[in-house]
């Protein structure tokens, strides 16, 4: 669980997004903070025991500065209004694995896995995993608890192309995939769990339900070209 305390830093944070309120409000920060990292500690050693590909993770590697990159944004709010942690087996930074995502912000938290917006290459490997072996991929997304907690992959507006990638027919069992740029599955989490004792252990078993998943995407992106 988190601390009712941390929650109130957030909130208070989006309300006051500048840097001397930050800096008087230092210590709530930092507090919250660790709070946060307990958290990932607790959520990493839950992945862990079915995923060990993360078991040599530490918490530290798998979470994000508060820290706005702000130099190529309009939006020039110098800090994030939420804590987050992205598990993965390469840690936070790795842009060539599909992971697990957890997203702490009152009112928009959230849970995923997968992998966003792949680069060329691994879109490539993922297109032809989904094409060669679709029937497994079938049979993950629709396992009954992976359904009733995620539904489906998302397919908002900029993730799905218009018109079959190069290289498959419009008439492929799973252009609806295919068409795909990025492979998320995601879940939105009630405020109201973010306080509660069973946090940990909710997160952890829905992680669990997007395990074979996960573990699909990362088989596709092993492969040797």
């Amino acid at each position: 669980m988190l601390q009712a305390s941390s929650i109130q830093f957030l909130q208070q944070l989006k309300l006051n997004n500048n840097k001397p309120w930050f800096d008087e409000h230092r210590k709530q920060y930092e507090a919250a903070r660790a709070d946060f990292i307990n958290l990932t500690s607790d959520v990493l050693n839950g992945i862990a025991a079915f995923d060990t590909s993360v078991a040599h993770l530490q918490a530290k590697d798998c979470i994000f500065r508060i820290n706005r990159d702000v130099r190529f944004s309009k939006n020039k709010a110098p800090y994030k209004t939420n804590m987050a942690m992205y598990i993965s087996k390469g840690g936070k930074k790795a842009l060539n694995c599909a992971g697990y995502y957890l997203h702490i912000e009152p009112g928009q938290a959230f849970m995923a896995g997968g992998i966003w917006m792949p680069m060329a290459p691994e879109l490539k490997k993922i297109r032809q995993e989904i094409d060669y072996s679709f029937a497994d991929l079938k049979k993950i997304l629709k396992q009954k608890n992976f359904t009733a907690t995620y539904g489906d992959l998302e397919r908002g507006e900029g993730v799905v192309l218009s018109r079959p990638p190069k290289g498959y027919e419009a008439d492929n069992d799973a252009i609806e995939y295919l068409k795909l740029k990025s492979f998320i599955a995601s879940s939105t989490l009630p405020d109201t769990l973010l306080t509660s004792k069973s946090l940990a252990a909710t997160v952890i078993k829905q992680f669990h339900y997007l395990h074979p998943f996960v573990q699909f995407l990362n088989q596709a992106l092993d492969h040797e070209e």
